[in-house]
């Protein structure tokens, strides 16, 4: 703002310069330090000076225009040649005096007012042989017929058909039609006097249009749809290529919401052009943005939107140690929009797989496998992620030497990497065991009658009455691979589990029956549900902050009656979540929560869907969150609904799909095991925002629970693991293919009735993003999957009601 001050203040000093418009009192500025008029900003109408008594600038009324004729109405009710000239009249005559646009002026004394004209031109309208609508209809059709009505007078006034009106054509049929009995104070001349806005002496259609406020609208056929692509973090404008006289403001739609109205946090500026302005574009944005003109929905413009994301990349191990002969593999994964290539570098060279089985790249790039590591394999391997907007890249190391020789590489990668990392905690009736998936070894078991460090109280105590003593668990959470948090809902309480030490170190207290817990990672807290009683009667929810020196405690919210709550999930690409979301019981609406401060954000109703939610699912890219409706016993499901996260508006029906939505860990997938059609319905999300039908997969059971499992094949791609919540079959489906396979004889699964706690009856936990294997339960045992395989690894016995179970790995 200051260099927009001193260059006006230098503008008007060279005219002052130039002109000496001073009379004595004033210095002549060529003589003199220009400095202070530099510094000084007078506004429109005055001029700075400096003071001849005291060499200080000033400000004075200006004492010339520069001569134009720009004619224009002050408020007054004057007639100005220009703009400069109401400014300096004011400036002089010390009292406010501004621009109306308003013509009255112009013709002052003359009886054909602006008011009198608008008059004769309704009347010219309604002497046509059609008439307007009847106000039943809209403002487009209301238009056409108004245009329809004025090309009908432009070629009746057009005696010569020339395309112009002049002055002798008004008149002639003025007279013809002895129009001056009736016209009131106006004559037929005033249209030129009134509405040549290019004092041509003669009235184009054009200009016939814009005094009968016939609004013209076009956009070209090419211009239909507009594709633009953005880098995330950056900003975008679209612009709205709609053309014409009098075109009304133009509107802005997204998922069939009209934008403008909304008081958004990253759309919040429109412009005078009509331009729609995103600040701080993010993955959420993309999708489809549709421009009218106000009133005219049938002429649209379509901007697709791609919000382009530089690659994030992750290997796996950071660090090994091998002994030579043996086979080792480097992972690498990157998110990125579009999907990153992978390439490897070895100490800094390029990497060139030999046609041996010595050196092979896997699922394009994402594994290096090295069939027989020697010593010369030993180095540092970089896998480089690239894609149209960015490059990132990570270093695996790898050791091979003996194993007498017991060097600091191999001691970290055998101390801590198998010491407590890449182990699946699992929660039964016997306490808690650590089990180490690939050797099927349990590395540590904590009976129900160990102590709590703290309070030296068992681990699970004895309840009232004869029955026999077990543990029970209904939830469990990894917190930065450094506690578990596991909750004993008859105990009401959480036991906070230290991963190093491999022993439970504190009890928290919480309100009666804690049965749910998601970890926050974005903010490190543990949200906690608790029913009050199995029927539910007062349930609450609480937060348990896990960083305070290292002193677990939990705060109550201040929400009651919660049926249920979802926090988005983080990847990659998204390390951070703002909101989450609370559903109350029985309400239909969904409560969107600040998790900085834990309040309420706003309600979004979904009272006119009858939608009471019971879960929901998200997507990061173009934001959609899929609402789950709670069934009426009286008819069947309901579908999903769509919520679009920028406006927080809903959508409506996704589809006829009905269920539970799981979303895959990229965002692109979408799964829900159908209720209606017993399939998974496979939806994806493309990088333009579009939610579209990807494939349906048969599978007539009742589906338990659902997790993704990356590919070992190909690059970006998912497979879809589901366990059966009856049977003893569990399925693979491959995302990209279709392709099925299906795992039988895992035996039981714990019956519904006997695992109140509402979460699936037969989990399936995956051993993280790198990880090949999965287990999950049966009533008195605990399978070991290779998902890479598709295959049985082993069968853990004695481990009964382990159906609580968190991995904790290094990635």
């Amino acid at each position: 703002m200051k260099y927009v001050y001193e260059k006006m203040s230098r503008v008007g000093q060279k005219k002052i310069k130039q002109q000496h418009y001073f009379t004595p009192k004033y210095i002549s500025l060529s003589d003199q330090d220009t400095e202070p008029c530099q510094r000084t900003y007078c506004g429109r109408g005055r001029q700075c000076v400096l003071m001849a008594e005291t060499g200080r600038a000033e400000c004075v009324c200006q004492e010339k225009c520069r001569p134009s004729f720009v004619p224009v109405c002050g408020s007054d009710g004057r007639f100005y040649e220009n703009h400069c000239e109401v400014y300096r009249t004011a400036c002089l005559e010390r009292r406010r005096i501004f621009v109306v646009h308003s013509k009255d002026c112009f013709f002052k004394g003359n009886a054909c007012t602006m008011s009198e004209y608008n008059k004769l031109k309704s009347m010219l309208l309604d002497m046509q042989p059609k008439v307007l609508g009847n106000g039943e209809q809209d403002q487009q059709k209301d238009m056409e017929a108004r245009r329809g009505l004025v090309d009908t007078m432009f070629k009746y006034l057009d005696v010569n058909q020339d395309g112009l009106l002049i002055a002798n054509e008004l008149e002639k049929i003025s007279m013809k039609e002895h129009l001056e009995d009736i016209l009131l104070e106006c004559t037929m001349q005033d249209l030129l006097r009134y509405d040549d806005y290019n004092n041509d002496g003669h009235l184009s259609l054009h200009e016939f249009y814009t005094a009968f406020q016939v609004v013209q609208l076009s956009l070209a056929e090419e211009q239909l749809i507009s594709i633009s692509t953005v880098t995330v973090g950056l900003s975008a404008v679209l612009t709205c290529a709609i053309q014409g006289t009098l075109r009304p403001p133009i509107i802005w739609k997204r998922n069939g919401i009209i934008l403008n109205f909304l008081d958004l946090e990253d759309i919040n500026d429109f412009g005078d052009d009509g331009s729609l302005y995103i600040t701080k574009v993010t993955t959420i944005h993309m999708g489809n943005y549709s421009c009218h003109a106000y009133g005219y929905e049938d002429l649209y413009q379509t901007h697709v939107l791609q919000v382009n994301v530089p690659p994030v990349i992750l290997v796996y191990p950071e660090t090994q140690a091998q002994e030579p002969g043996v086979s080792a593999s480097l992972h690498c994964h990157a998110d990125g929009i579009p999907n990153p290539k992978l390439l490897w570098l070895k100490n800094g060279m390029d990497l060139q797989p030999r046609s041996s089985k010595q050196l092979s790249l896997i699922a394009n790039g994402s594994e290096l496998f090295i069939g027989s590591v020697r010593y010369e394999d030993t180095g540092a391997y970089t896998c480089i992620a690239k894609n149209e907007v960015g490059v990132d890249e990570d270093i695996s190391s790898l050791f091979v030497e003996d194993s007498a020789k017991k060097t600091l590489a191999n001691i970290l990668w055998r101390e801590e990497g198998l010491s407590v990392g890449n182990m699946f905690y699992v929660f039964s009736d016997e306490g808690i065991t650590v089990l180490q998936p690939s050797e099927c070894e349990i590395r540590r078991h904590m009976k129900r009658t160990e102590r709590i460090v703290a309070t030296y109280e068992e681990m699970c105590p004895k309840g009232e009455g004869v029955s026999p003593q077990h543990c029970v668990w209904s939830s469990a959470v990894n917190i930065r691979d450094k506690y578990i948090y596991v909750t004993q809902p008859l105990q009401s309480r959480l036991l906070v589990v230290d991963i190093q030490a491999q022993k439970v170190v504190q009890a928290i207290a919480t309100d009666p029956y804690p049965v749910k817990l998601l970890y926050d990672k974005s903010h490190d807290q543990v949200w906690v549900l608790t029913w009050g009683d199995m029927e539910r009667t007062h349930p609450t929810l609480q937060v348990s902050l896990t960083c305070v020196g290292e002193v677990h405690h939990a705060i109550h919210t201040t929400f009651q009656r919660v049926n249920n709550f979802f926090i988005p999930a983080t990847n990659l690409i998204i390390t951070h979540v703002r909101f989450a979301f609370v559903f109350l019981k029985n309400e239909p609406a969904v409560h969107k929560i600040d998790l900085e401060t834990l309040h309420r954000v706003k309600t979004i109703s979904l009272k006119n869907y009858s939608c009471i939610p019971v879960s929901m699912a998200y997507t990061h890219l173009s934001g959609f969150y899929f609402v789950q409706c709670q069934s009426n016993r009286r008819r069947q499901a309901p579908p999903q609904l769509l919520i679009d996260s920028v406006t927080d508006a809903v959508i409506g029906p996704n589809h006829n799909i009905t269920g539970r939505a799981y979303i895959s860990p990229d965002g692109r997938y979408i799964v829900t095991p159908d209720l209606q059609s017993s399939k998974l319905v496979v939806q994806t999300v493309s990088f333009q925002g579009e939610l579209s039908l990807n494939q349906e997969i048969n599978w007539s059971l009742s589906v338990s629970d659902l997790i993704f499992q990356r590919s070992f094949t190909e690059s970006n791609q998912h497979l879809v693991v589901a366990t059966s919540a009856s049977g003893t079959e569990l399925l693979f489906a491959d995302l990209s293919s279709g392709h099925t396979e299906e795992l039988k004889s895992l035996k039981e699964p714990l019956a519904p009735k006997s695992w109140p706690w509402d979460g699936p009856n037969r989990v399936v936990v995956s051993s993280g993003l790198f990880g090949q294997y999965l287990v999950t339960p049966s009533v008195e045992s605990l399978f070991v999957l290779n998902g890479k395989q598709r295959t049985p690894h082993c069968e853990v016995s004695d481990i009964k009601r382990g159906n609580t179970v968190v991995w904790v790995g290094e990635v």
